[in-house]
């Protein structure tokens, strides 16, 4: 893995994660076969752009960012912040109360270096030490949703076909104890 710095964001950082957001959004999408869906990328894309604004406009109080560099370059990101109205509305409520871990990108060419891996264990520690005893987690995108179930397991939640045939939406429901000790 190359010599990588976790830090929290700062506002000259915005402009180059906008950049780092549309790359690895676009890249997602073109891995996934959906590279055609642009009215999507683009909503992704602004999804993104929104939560990081909430972050620095309440301080990491709303939303929680953070970034990882190689020297100054962003190769990483990941926050937390509530629950997604896709996974309140998907599982009845059950996990809206529950802080929401995403916007786990890896640049393409850090994948597969142990960067995301480093970004989980840095977030699992900043909700330990704010107290939160657990989170949710969901994804709609067949890559990652790989590494998820390696990770954490089968999902609580699968909504088969959610995206169209053969793109399903699983959602987790993860315990902190269960990955740190």
């Amino acid at each position: 893995m190359p010599k990588v710095e976790v830090r929290r964001p700062s506002i000259e950082d915005v402009e180059e994660l906008h950049t780092f957001f549309r790359n690895v959004i676009t890249d997602i999408f073109a891995k996934e076969g959906i590279g055609d869906k642009l009215d999507d990328i683009e909503e992704e894309i602004k999804e993104k752009h929104i939560y990081l604004e909430r972050d620095f406009q309440s301080k990491g109080e709303d939303r929680y960012f953070l970034i990882a560099l190689d020297s100054d370059k962003i190769i990483g990101s990941i926050e937390y912040g509530p629950a997604s109205n896709l996974i309140s509305h998907c599982t009845n409520n059950a996990l809206a109360a529950l802080v929401e871990v995403g916007t786990v990108f890896v640049h393409p060419d850090y994948q597969r270096q142990g960067v995301g891996n480093l970004l989980l264990n840095t977030i699992y520690r900043s909700l330990h030490k704010r107290g939160i005893g657990e989170f949710c987690l969901d994804s709609g995108y067949r890559s990652a949703q790989k590494i998820w179930k390696k990770k954490f397991g089968e999902p609580d939640y699968l909504l088969q076909d959610y995206w169209g045939l053969g793109y399903d939406h699983m959602i987790w429901r993860i315990r902190l104890s269960d990955l740190i000790s």
